[in-house]
């Protein structure tokens, strides 16, 4: 009998199942995480190759951006007048958040900017835009060695609470994480997320205590920056690196039933992330 042969009559005909590509994931851990590092490490190296200043392009436009802001905040304004260790603290904000504006623009496109990789059967999805995201922190490390230096070099005096900078950075990570994985599964459909996350990033720039304290901010509307997990993350962050004087971010963002609403929205973001990206996954190249 030919290996096409219909089946006889009477015989109910067999059921059709949906071929789906590979998932996010795909294979082994440590498969996964040798690509992960793989991919990143590359895309880290390639980024100066060539360049005769290398890694000072990276820390340029911080720093740059630093100086404008410092003038403007100190001798215009004057805001920065009345925090302690104004420059500091201001240099600090805007290298955390520059990680994760960098890694989420990023991601954005990653996926489809692999389509070489995401074409091929066995390669996990979920390594693009993690790769996308550990590149940046490549750079963060970079960036926070020429903070720490520019804290010793201010006449800051060393911390233990300095020890607590991996701690600082986790959430970061992880809700910089969960934001890529929403944002690189929903480009491949619909490219408006492109134009709508560059707005929604510049909001939360504003929306972040990042050139002011959350000291400053109204009473009658501090509990809505509270919302944002970046804000805790940053009063962390003032708390433990800069001035430990300064309010922790439990009591920065009003206490801990306020606290619990940035910690909620974070780990929705990461939940929801994953999610997101999993069910996406295996139609990324038909989507293409």
């Amino acid at each position: 009998m030919s290996a096409l042969a219909t089946p006889e009559r009477g015989e109910p005909a067999p059921e059709l199942k949906e071929i789906t590509g590979p998932g996010a994931l795909g294979g082994t851990w440590r498969r996964f995480w040798n690509l992960t590092w793989l991919i990143s490490s590359t895309d880290f190296k390639l980024a100066y190759f060539g360049s005769v200043l290398g890694y000072i392009w990276s820390l340029a436009r911080p720093l740059l951006f630093f100086g404008v802001l410092y003038v403007v905040f100190t001798h215009v304004i004057k805001l920065g007048k009345t925090v302690h260790d104004y420059p500091v603290l201001l240099l600090l904000n805007i290298v955390l958040f520059s990680f994760f504006q960098e890694a989420t623009g990023a991601s954005v496109a990653s996926v489809l900017q692999r389509e070489n990789l995401v074409r091929r059967m066995h390669f996990p999805r979920l390594v693009i835009p993690l790769s996308t995201v550990l590149t940046s922190l490549m750079n963060l490390s970079l960036n926070l060695l020429a903070v720490f230096a520019f804290l010793l070099i201010y006449g800051a005096s060393p911390r233990w609470t300095w020890f607590f900078l991996p701690l600082l950075l986790l959430p970061l990570v992880l809700l910089t994480v969960g934001i890529a994985l929403i944002l690189s599964s929903l480009y491949v459909r619909y490219r408006d997320v492109a134009p709508i996350w560059s707005v929604v990033g510049q909001a939360l720039f504003y929306a972040s205590p990042i050139f002011y304290v959350i000291d400053t901010v109204p009473a009658n509307i501090r509990t809505w920056f509270a919302c944002n997990p970046i804000t805790a993350i940053l009063a962390q962050a003032r708390h433990w690196i800069v001035d430990p004087t300064a309010p922790n971010a439990v009591t920065a963002v009003g206490g801990w039933g306020h606290f619990m609403i940035p910690v909620g929205i974070l780990v929705v973001v990461c939940v929801y992330g994953a999610w997101s990206f999993n069910r996406m996954a295996p139609q990324i190249a038909e989507e293409m």
